[in-house]
């Protein structure tokens, strides 16, 4: 159930709180004074979109709260979902910044589309222009399907529908004529014998590439080593070794005469059998130092060739290997193309198969779920005030399968004595629409157990005694569900178990929308507005005690 609603610096509302009861919550107001701004903030903290500006002029932000409490049977699905019930109710919010918007639950910030996944099992809302989706065709479909309770069917018929597709997918592959054939295996086979004809080998490009550097560089480390070389003693040359060579020997006498020289003539002689290896490396490495151009030609071409396959192939040496594990694979199946067309061919019968005897389940459930939702919605709309009615559900197969199986369905309706059934787009006006939904919303309410359920001017079209009766049915919804609603009809605010009012005002030099909860005699002074329009007179004002006096009666019914 939806406790709280906390709304600030949204569109003309500076600040809101509403506390919302169990039963019929009743918002009303003059025309214009922002009652549908309240569901639109809901709407934007659930997880819809925002158009336009929506932060209040001189804000830098807006944000929008809701706090749910949670029954038991809610607890296990929000857990599934990572949200915490500790508490026995969850807090989702919005902050709606100039470029961004964070939204959170319980304080975690959270993508919008899993605020949408948790808040659908706690909140349902049919907006002013929703009835109009019963136009569609489709629409129908989901309405039989979430009556039936289908879902189970339905998405084994929809994982069977993706199978089947991925078959036919992999048997177009298989339609090529012989000489696109031959012309993919002639090229695969060209591009195989050249990788392979490359003869490339791991590492073999790093070994190459330093072979090069040291051909295009060979004169400067010549010069490098031979000066070293000089500097160091090598290749019998005066250096550095033979120094450290006769400061050893000039040591040594003095060692026997003085103990304390021994630790650093052992470091000296460390170091001369380091120069002496040092100058040995050098002088193998200036022996094996040598420019061949052929050689350097022959690692250049080397490198060319590894070049132009990384850039056909990939990138790089690991591409070029990868491409050819493909290409030989891809071979392999066009040289067996017969046999492998026979298997795919022989998975999209399967794969078929097993989608259509999932589709037929799911057709027979919705047949079997068509009758009775049909009958159930006649007689919720003859409690509606549709005096003579007439209501099925027409199910017909579709030519193709669908995600959705292989079954189309439509409402059809007669409202007259004498006239055919028809579709409902070709004979129902909006307020008929409205109350078609109202039935089926308030049918369904039975079915998915959504403890709150939102109306935004479920009245669009309707007046006097039909009125009364969508009040009623409202009522009745708000025994078992928590039920918010925005109207303009006194007959539906009068059932109201909490009556809020909506006012549209002037503060400083800012409009603002002002919500507050109403008393017993605030309320009766609200629906004698509704009722009397500008004036309100002593009579207007007994009408609406009368009218409030009657709903109650109603209530405790």
């Amino acid at each position: 159930m939806l406790l709280n609603l906390h709304v600030k610096n949204f569109a003309l509302i500076d600040e809101a709180e509403l506390d919302f009861g169990i039963g019929l919550n009743v918002l009303t107001g003059e025309t214009g004074a922002g009652k549908s701004i309240l569901i639109y903030a809901v709407n934007a903290a659930l997880g819809g979109r925002v158009r336009g500006v929506v932060i209040r002029t001189g804000a830098e932000y807006a944000y929008i709260e809701l706090v749910f409490s949670v029954e038991e049977e809610k607890k296990k699905a929000l857990e599934a979902l990572e949200i915490s019930t500790e508490y026995d109710c969850i807090l989702v919010s919005r902050k709606i910044m100039e470029n961004r918007s964070v939204h959170k639950i319980n304080d975690e910030t959270v993508t919008s589309a899993k605020v949408r996944q948790v808040t659908e099992l706690l909140l349902d809302i049919h907006g002013q222009h929703e009835h109009q989706s019963l136009l569609k065709k489709q629409k129908h479909l989901e309405i039989l399907d979430e009556y039936a309770a289908s879902q189970e069917a339905r998405a084994q018929t929809e994982e069977a529908f993706g199978a089947w597709q991925e078959s036919r997918k992999r048997l177009e592959a298989f339609q090529a004529d012989p000489e696109t054939r031959k012309r993919e295996t002639d090229f695969l086979t060209y591009e195989i014998q050249e990788i392979e004809g490359a003869a490339l080998r791991e590492g073999e490009k790093e070994e190459l590439t330093a072979s090069f550097r040291r051909f295009r560089n060979s004169r400067r480390l010549a010069e490098a080593v031979q000066a070293a070389g000089r500097e160091l003693g090598a290749q019998d040359m005066e250096g550095a070794s033979d120094q450290v060579s006769r400061a050893l020997r000039e040591l040594a006498p003095a060692v026997d005469l003085d103990g304390e020289l021994e630790g650093m003539y052992r470091q000296l002689s460390d170091v001369e059998e380091l120069l002496t290896g040092v100058c040995r490396e050098l002088s193998d490495y200036a022996e094996g130092l040598s420019f061949d151009p052929e050689e350097m030609r022959r690692v250049e071409g080397r490198l060319d060739v590894i070049h132009r396959l990384e850039e056909k192939y990939g990138g790089s040496l690991e591409a070029v290997f990868s491409s050819l594990r493909q290409k030989k694979k891809k071979l392999e199946e066009w040289n067996a193309f017969e046999e492998r067309k026979i298997e795919a061919e022989e998975e999209e019968r399967k794969k078929r198969g097993l989608l259509e005897a999932a589709s037929e389940r799911l057709s027979r459930i919705r047949r079997e779920a068509a009758g009775p939702l049909a009958e159930a919605i006649r007689q919720a709309l003859l409690d509606l005030n549709f005096l003579n009615v007439e209501f099925e559900i027409s199910l017909e197969p579709l030519a193709e399968f669908t995600r959705g199986g292989r079954d189309s369905a439509e409402f059809r309706i007669s409202t007259n004595p004498g006239e055919p059934l028809r579709p409902l787009g070709q004979v129902a006006s909006g307020g008929e629409l409205s109350r078609v939904m109202l039935a089926i919303k308030a049918l369904l309410s039975d079915k998915d157990q959504i403890p709150t359920l939102i109306f935004d001017e479920i009245d669009t079209g309707i007046s006097g005694r039909t009125a009364q009766k969508v009040s009623e049915k409202l009522d009745l919804i708000g025994r078992h569900r928590q039920v918010i609603c925005i109207t303009h009809l006194p007959q539906i605010a009068a059932m109201a178990d909490r009556h809020f009012c909506i006012e549209k005002g002037v503060s400083g030099r800012q409009t603002q929308t002002v919500v507050r909860v109403l008393d017993p005699e605030e309320e009766v002074r609200e629906l004698a507005r509704m009722l009397g329009g500008a004036e309100i007179t002593e009579t207007v004002i007994r009408s609406a005690r009368e009218m409030k006096d009657l709903a109650g009666r109603a209530k405790n019914n």
